[in-house]
């Protein structure tokens, strides 16, 4: 099905010194972001405010989405100095809160867990006031594993459903939607404070969408994110639907109804957009 955007999905490019600025950074560092790789629509927003969602283990996925842009095939061995380099980054642009995320490692046995551990104990040593969220893959939804993130201390521990559970199989590779609602829940259970998101417009019902925040609550999710899902490339799954920035603040009002801590719904939303903003949920 193919949809005309509407003219609520137009994007800023507005770009300033400090979009050059952290282009600049990323470029000497050799260090990757998913607003890049994720072709994400507020990089210029985000950039020219010297903010940035970084990417760990390199920008080359061992899973092939249907929604996401980022490249799959086989990755290149850890850059052992990417945390430092992080972290060097983060105090170089004097971040507050800084978000980490990264590329499914399956080629790697612990899924890039120590890697994460010592990113954010790096970002802790240079900078002991910045915030800290973590995006991770799912871990296998292994204990151990999530544990030994969580171990490192960062302040928000993120993983995403993507999808409601019907659409999970088309749209994910090779996570399933039980195992993501059981990686949420071992966050929780670590005591951090868990968020989870899902994008909209894939062919998904209101009562799905419900059901979805429902069982994320359960699984004791205090942070939610909605955002319109935009087809990266033809090879990618179809728009079925835009949803309107009516439904989308429905969605937020079933969200906080249904007992979230905070909820980003928004045409525009993607996971790190406006992180900081959920600091005293």
């Amino acid at each position: 099905m193919n949809c005309r955007k509407p003219d609520w999905l137009r994007i800023s490019r507005r770009a300033d010194t400090d979009y050059g600025q952290v282009n600049e950074l990323l470029r000497r560092y050799n260090l990757n972001t998913i607003c890049r790789s994720g072709k994400c629509p507020n990089q210029a927003e985000c950039w020219s405010r010297g903010t940035a969602t970084f990417m760990l283990m390199g920008n080359i996925c061992t899973r092939n989405c249907r929604f996401c842009a980022t490249e799959t095939g086989r990755p290149l061995p850890l850059d052992q100095d990417e945390p430092e380099h992080i972290a060097l980054s983060v105090k170089a642009m004097r971040l507050r809160y800084v978000v980490l995320t990264c590329v499914t490692r399956d080629d790697l046995i612990d899924q890039g867990a120590q890697h994460w551990a010592n990113t954010i104990e790096a970002i802790h040593a240079q900078c002991p006031d910045t915030m800290i969220e973590v995006l991770t893959a799912d871990l296998y939804s292994d204990y151990n594993l999530i544990k030994q993130v969580a171990d490192a201390k960062p302040h928000v521990f993120g993983h995403n459903l993507e999808t409601v559970r019907r659409l999970t199989p088309i749209a994910r590779s090779r996570a399933t939607y039980d195992g993501s609602l059981k990686t949420l829940q071992i966050i929780s259970g670590l005591g951090l404070i868990a968020k989870t998101g899902i994008m909209v417009g894939l062919g998904e019902t209101e009562d799905e969408v419900t059901k979805t925040m429902q069982d994320a609550k359960q699984a004791g999710v205090r942070v939610f994110t909605i955002g319109q899902y935009l087809q990266p490339s033809k090879k990618h799954l179809p728009v079925e639907q835009y949803i309107t920035p009516e439904q989308f603040e429905k969605y937020k009002k079933i969200g906080l109804e249904i007992g979230f801590s905070f909820v980003e719904s928004g045409p525009l939303v993607r996971s790190s957009y406006h992180a900081d903003k959920i600091v005293h949920c």
